[in-house]
């Protein structure tokens, strides 16, 4: 059986919003059935999965000396980071919409940091694959992240933006596309997730309330991309 250790945020880990809970006080909750887990079943291997809400590539690097051992005993290590690196600190964007703002890890850290976790996990032993980013529902998001603000903020982070909520897909879009790049420049294994989203006539179903968390049916086409493709990484 072969033995996968996995790396990355909620998404990685699973975690999926809760549909009972209030839109003014939005609760998580693990995923039981996904896209990690039907991978293990589908293919008959074991997954060690330590995606954990909110993680960056800075998480990441510390996660993978964290668990030296277990990649050392690992014949690949998968890894899904970017949706955190490229996000904003909203509220402080609310609260100065004049100010210059950066994504909370920049694209130039991002890379540097994901090149460290590849070349760790090389030196250990194993073999590295980097899965891409799902999309995101610009206008679902914008309206979750928004709604513990009061309308001024609200307006000055639409300015921000240009007054489009789609304007915040860019950053997530151009971490995405620097994936790819590091796939080919290191040679690394990229799975792409993206596409199989994108080809649904409405992924909008794929995807929970926030805009950003895959539901269920969402991890089921992730799993799907994944298992179409493992036998010639796996």
């Amino acid at each position: 059986m072969k033995h996968i250790t996995t790396f990355g945020d909620s998404i990685m880990g699973g975690i999926v919003l809760d549909p009972k809970s209030a839109t003014c006080s939005p609760r998580y909750t693990l995923l039981e059935n996904s896209f990690s887990a039907r991978c293990a079943s589908a293919l008959g291997i074991e997954i060690k999965n330590h995606g954990r809400f909110g993680s960056t590539t800075r998480h990441g690097l510390r996660e993978v000396e964290r668990w030296r051992e277990q990649v050392v005993q690992s014949d690949f290590v998968v890894m899904e980071f970017g949706g955190n690196d490229c996000d904003h600190c909203w509220k402080q964007i609310a609260l100065d919409p004049d100010g210059e703002h950066h994504p909370i890890i920049s694209l130039a850290n991002f890379t540097a940091q994901y090149r460290s976790m590849i070349a760790t996990i090389r030196e250990l032993g194993s073999r590295p694959i980097l899965l891409s980013l799902p999309p995101i529902i610009a206008d679902r998001y914008f309206d979750a992240f928004t709604r513990p603000m009061n309308a001024t903020e609200r307006g000055n982070v639409l300015r921000w933006l240009d007054h489009s909520v789609e304007n915040i897909t860019q950053w997530h879009e151009m971490y995405n596309l620097q994936l790819f790049k590091l796939s080919a420049q290191l040679d690394v294994p990229i799975i792409d997730i993206t596409t199989p989203f994108l080809v649904e006539r409405n992924y909008r179903e794929c995807f929970c309330a926030d805009g950003i968390h895959p539901n269920e049916q969402g991890h089921r086409v992730i799993a799907d991309a994944i298992c179409r493709v493992a036998n010639g990484y796996i």
